[in-house]
């Protein structure tokens, strides 16, 4: 019998459509600390990564084939490992997009009504006003990595009254996003921008990314976003363009290195907005795995490839 194993914590009734998806498998639920590492042994499927069964098995599970991860980035996996074995593995890309732009825009609207200001203010019971209010809209904006997430970054900001522009590795275009450019123009569009957005995975290309360079090439009134990875960004280089004013301010999900180690300059910046990588987190995340998880367990049950988000590993994602 073929059995998969779900690590998610999934409730009742989405544990009953895995099931029921999976006709005559055995299908096994259970959060990893509940369940005997062995057991990845037996799998041929697992949702969810299980790195202490998997370094219990030594990286070499007998008869697993397809990996589904909660994660739309794979950078914490052992990829050379897993395409030595011959592993399929999927992200969880689709997952995100609301949690992820609404994550952003946050940021995005405290900055331009001065909230982070007044939050600082309030835990001092300070009545003061700040200087520089404003508005989104006729602001640009530019998500550099336009995929999924990009695109509704994008149609949010049109809401607001944005123009939105986007880098991408392929350059084709994406909805909502008015200009696409690749990679070799990312200096122009900086300089166009009045929100930089870092939707960027982890990949060879993509670490050091945003370095000095990259920031004198944006304005001085332009706003650095990261919900990407914070290795794309050189951690000194953004300090050093916030305390001289080369940019006007940086909401921050990710760093790197993660956590910032409690004296670093970045947390005691009132230009700065520091989040603990919680971008992704919803209380929809569970329901939407497992719309994923069951339209890929269906196909590959039935052609032994699952239809969506398969990770390209030359790409890293």
């Amino acid at each position: 019998m073929r059995t998969i194993v779900s690590l998610f914590g999934f409730d009742p009734e989405q544990e009953r459509r895995i099931q029921a998806a999976a006709p005559g498998c055995n299908v096994i639920f259970g959060k990893p600390a509940e369940l005997d590492p062995g057991l990845l042994e037996e799998a041929e499927v697992l949702c969810g990564w299980w790195k202490a069964a998997w370094e219990k098995s030594a990286g070499n599970p007998r008869k697993l084939k397809w990996v589904q991860t909660g994660s739309a980035g794979v950078d914490n996996l052992p990829l050379s490992e897993l395409e030595a074995r011959g592993v399929v593995l999927t992200t969880a890309s689709g997952v995100h997009p609301v949690p992820m732009t609404e994550t952003a825009f946050a940021m995005l609207l405290a900055f331009a009504r001065q909230l982070h200001h007044a939050v600082r203010n309030q835990n001092e019971r300070k009545w003061a006003r700040s200087d520089g209010y404003g508005e989104l809209r006729g602001r640009t904006l530019a998500v550099i990595g336009a995929g999924e997430i990009g695109a509704e970054l994008a149609r949010i900001a049109q809401a607001f009254g944005m123009r939105t522009l986007g880098v991408r590795r392929s350059g084709r275009p994406a909805p909502h996003v008015e200009a696409m450019y690749p990679p070799e123009r990312l200096d122009d569009v900086l300089a166009e921008s009045d929100v930089v957005v870092n939707v960027l995975p982890h990949t060879a290309e993509t670490v050091g990314l945003f370095d000095a360079g990259r920031f004198a090439a944006m304005k001085p009134s332009a706003l650095f976003i990261n919900i990407g990875r914070g290795t794309a960004v050189d951690t000194d280089a953004l300090t050093e363009a916030l305390r001289n004013g080369t940019i006007a301010g940086a909401g921050l999900d990710v760093c790197e290195p993660e956590p910032l180690p409690a004296d670093h300059p970045l947390w005691a910046m009132d230009n700065v907005i520091i989040t603990p990588h919680i971008g992704g987190a919803t209380d929809q995340y569970k329901a939407r795995m497992t719309d994923l998880f069951v339209e890929n367990l269906q196909t590959y049950l039935a052609t032994g490839k699952p239809a969506r988000n398969i990770v390209d590993y030359e790409k890293s994602y």
